[in-house]
């Protein structure tokens, strides 16, 4: 029963991020990830912790791919990010 109720919670998650993340302006996307990559970096240190205290091989197991999966996200975000301000960086500005 308790999985179905966090898979149901997933889903809706899911729907919702996605409904909100479609109606998001084009000029507000790299703000946007910006803060996305602070909220990644959360879920990080959530699913360290989460490995760190459990108890079962599996638990451990999938605590380590969420952290895994967690710094691909925080890697590509911040790779993103960075090539998005650069087309936004005049050709005379390379000393910065």
């Amino acid at each position: 029963m308790q999985a179905l109720l966090l898979i149901l919670v997933f889903l809706v998650s899911t729907v919702v991020g996605y409904m909100i993340i479609k109606n998001v302006p084009s000029l507000l996307h790299t703000p946007l990830m910006s803060g996305m990559n602070a909220l990644s970096g959360i879920t990080v240190l959530g699913a360290l912790t989460t490995a760190a205290i459990a108890i079962q091989t599996g638990s451990k197991i999938l605590g380590y791919l969420a952290i895994v999966l967690a710094m691909i996200n925080v890697a590509g975000g911040f790779t993103v990010t960075g090539r998005m301000l650069k087309m936004f960086k005049n050709k005379g500005d390379d000393n910065r």
